[in-house]
């Protein structure tokens, strides 16, 4: 199956996990209005998320509703996406090590869902490992989606179609 083909019919969700970023969590006192005291893309991350722009652009996906976690990591890597406009969603902020937020992000993603029409240009939605994992089951590398749909039965619900991959 042609995930990419399944990107441009309505409804279509690709849940992509942030570009590489050297480490894991974020440093001790960090900031979300303060990237230096993030954790950050290096350059290879860089390069990581403009290729999955042009990967996508090359099949067709010129353009998406873009939204991206408030961490810098995630609105760098929406940006090199280069498919549109990026819109800050704290719904897709982590809660890796804040888990007593994962109830309420996960629930306020849901929220954002259910608002969502189901056509449309595709959503992207740029966030974290543990917030992928949370609505797939699947453990993503950095710079790795999942192609989900809207739920014709379950407002507000993510059904997956497959793991995407960018490769040639």
């Amino acid at each position: 199956m042609d995930l990419a083909a399944g990107m441009q019919n309505g409804g279509a969700v690709l849940l992509l996990r942030h570009a590489y970023a050297p480490g894991t969590g974020d440093p001790e006192g960090f900031r979300l209005d303060d990237c230096a005291t993030q954790r950050n893309l290096n350059d290879a991350g860089r390069e990581q998320a403009r290729s999955i722009g042009a990967w996508l652009r090359s099949r067709g996906i010129e353009h998406a509703r873009v939204y991206s976690s408030e961490w810098c990591r995630c609105l760098e890597t929406a940006e090199l996406l280069g498919l549109g406009p990026v819109t800050p969603l704290p719904a897709l902020n982590s809660f890796f090590e804040r888990r007593g937020d994962r109830g309420p992000t996960l629930a306020a993603l849901e929220a954002f869902l259910e608002d969502q029409p189901p056509n449309g240009e595709p959503i992207v939605l740029v966030t974290h490992q543990v917030t992928i994992t949370a609505l797939s089951g699947i453990y993503p590398a950095s710079g790795e989606a999942m192609l989900m749909k809207l739920s014709d039965r379950d407002k507000g619900k993510l059904e997956p179609i497959g793991r995407m991959d960018f490769g040639p």
